[in-house]
């Protein structure tokens, strides 16, 4: 801020009084008065809002929703871009959909301001770097068929808006996910994602109500588009990447809670299915042959329960 002028700075401080996120709380102005359980009690009635907040907005993420299911079968992308908390938030979500949902690592994408040194450790000027916003898309050659989420808590950091309108130039469906009402992002968006959240309890920190909104609106664009591309059977995460100890685990459980069968039973169906839980399912449910299963899932899109029931026609 050493090279920027006094009027800028001016400007820049009265700006931030349109920004809701940057208000202040009136709920918390004696939180630096509590003792411990009264400060985390003041943190914890201000969290009890967020979801509140979310639901009012579940129209416009079922819209999203619909759109990225589209990119998925076009074979295209589901792209978070962010600064920050927010960046790091995209990055949480995009990371995690591998191993639940046996996905690519190039099938949702997160992208920060400053690149991987971001997601440990703050980059200086990153998040106003709009000529970056717009690289970082070139480089992972955005397309028309791809659905870019922007995610930016103030609805208006520079990096993320460029990036979202140069999304828009190439065709891509672009996103917006604020707690910030009437800002840029929401402005650029073709589906305006707004959680108004409301003035965090520690003025300004937005990694606290606002983060905890995006987290949730990013979970939920995930886990949905991937249960409407047929990733689950009832409840169950049945394209489940059993990688590890643990996902191995809970993959016999999920064969053992969908089939209602013992440890054994899913245990050597896992084996034979080369430890594609939806696969070992259907076999045991329906008596089939790996490659008479394979072909019915393929004949169902991927969706278990319609091959489990066309299986009894």
């Amino acid at each position: 801020m050493q090279n920027v002028s006094k009027n800028t700075q001016v400007q820049l401080v009265n700006s931030l009084d349109s920004i809701a996120t940057e208000g202040q709380n009136l709920d918390t102005l004696d939180i630096d008065l509590l003792d411990t359980l009264g400060v985390i009690t003041k943190i914890n009635n201000e969290d009890q809002k967020v979801a509140d907040a979310v639901k009012k907005s579940l129209p416009q993420i079922a819209q999203a929703v619909d759109q990225i299911v589209l990119a998925f079968k076009n074979k295209a992308r589901l792209i978070y871009i962010g600064a920050g908390t927010s960046g790091r938030m995209g990055i949480l979500d995009a990371v995690e959909c591998r191993p639940t949902f046996s996905v690519s690592d190039d099938i949702v994408i997160g992208i920060i301001a400053g690149g991987n040194t971001a997601i440990q450790s703050a980059v200086e000027g990153a998040e106003d770097n709009k000529k970056q916003g717009v690289e970082d898309l070139k480089g992972i050659a955005i397309t028309k068929y791809d659905v870019l989420v922007g995610i930016a808590a103030s609805g208006r950091t520079p990096y993320v808006i460029a990036a979202m309108e140069y999304a828009k130039q190439v065709g891509a469906t672009v996103v917006g996910v604020t707690c910030s009402p009437n800002q840029g992002v929401s402005e650029v968006a073709d589906i305006a994602i707004c959680a108004q959240v409301g003035p965090e309890a520690l003025t300004g920190s937005t990694r606290m109500k606002s983060g905890t909104a995006q987290k949730l609106i990013l979970n939920t664009l995930s886990t949905a588009s991937m249960i409407r591309c047929g990733k689950s059977y009832k409840n169950l995460m049945v394209d489940v990447n059993a990688s590890n100890e643990k996902l191995n685990a809970r993959a016999i459980r999920i064969v053992m809670q969908a089939t209602d069968c013992d440890f054994d039973t899913a245990n050597k169906a896992l084996d034979t299915a080369g430890t594609n839980a939806k696969l070992a399912i259907l076999i045991i449910l329906t008596g089939a042959s790996v490659e008479d299963a394979k072909k019915m899932l393929a004949d169902n899109n991927g969706f278990l329960r319609k091959a489990v029931s066309n299986s009894c026609k």
